[in-house]
């Protein structure tokens, strides 16, 4: 672990390359199937809601859940991973970006999921997120994004996938300031683990999850 700290990198940059080198061998680590705790927001929505997966990946196994009963757009900085997510859920839309400069129009979501996505962006900029995430969703929209329980200053580690990957993030009670602030209404807080694969050996991860509504 190295602070990330340098002016001189681009660390989104990173982040971009990392994952599309690492492509194949962490689509292979994904779980096929989502965990359980996605249907604290599946249940809550009409067959058909538009729901937008800030992350994507490879589209697995989030977004091609999502998609056998929802529109699905998902956006992820990585080109590999978009190429491989408009392959591995063919009815989904894929946009390849920042998240932070992407454009959606106000109001255009029932929800919006955020699964081990957050804490790639530098932490000052989160709280920025989840207010365009806010403005893109309807009144009543759901958001699920799992983030992290201790604040971490910018750091990055050579050994994610034999690639150097960038972490940056506030703790949870930072982000439940963060998201009524902003106007959300806490709904619930659950545990969900690292989404890989048993074949994956990782120490065992556990993410908090907030589930918060737009009222």
């Amino acid at each position: 672990m190295q602070p990330a700290n340098d002016p001189d990198v681009d660390y989104k940059a990173l982040v971009q390359r990392g994952y599309d080198l690492c492509a194949t061998s962490y689509e292979a680590a994904r779980q096929g199937e989502a965990n359980p705790e996605l249907d604290l927001l599946t249940r809550q929505l009409p067959n058909g809601a538009h729901v937008i997966d800030i992350g994507c990946g490879a589209g697995i196994p989030i977004a091609r859940t999502l998609a056998q009963r929802f529109r699905v757009t998902g956006v992820d900085i990585s080109s590999e991973q978009i190429r491989r997510a408009r392959r591995n859920v063919p009815e989904g839309t894929f946009i390849q970006g920042d998240i932070m400069s992407v454009t959606f129009p106000s109001a255009g979501f029932d929800a919006a999921v955020a699964f081990y996505t957050i804490f790639h962006l530098p932490r000052e900029e989160h709280p920025a997120l989840l207010r365009r995430i806010y403005g893109w969703l309807k009144p009543g929209g759901y958001l699920l994004a799992t983030v992290t329980p201790f604040a971490e200053a910018a750091y990055t580690e050579d050994d994610f996938f034999d690639v150097t990957m960038y972490w940056s993030n506030y703790g949870l009670d930072d982000y439940r300031a963060i998201l009524t602030q902003i106007g959300f209404k806490l709904l619930e807080t659950a545990v969900t683990g690292h989404g890989y694969t048993e074949e994956k050996q990782t120490p065992a991860e556990h993410h908090p999850l907030i589930f918060a509504q737009v009222v």
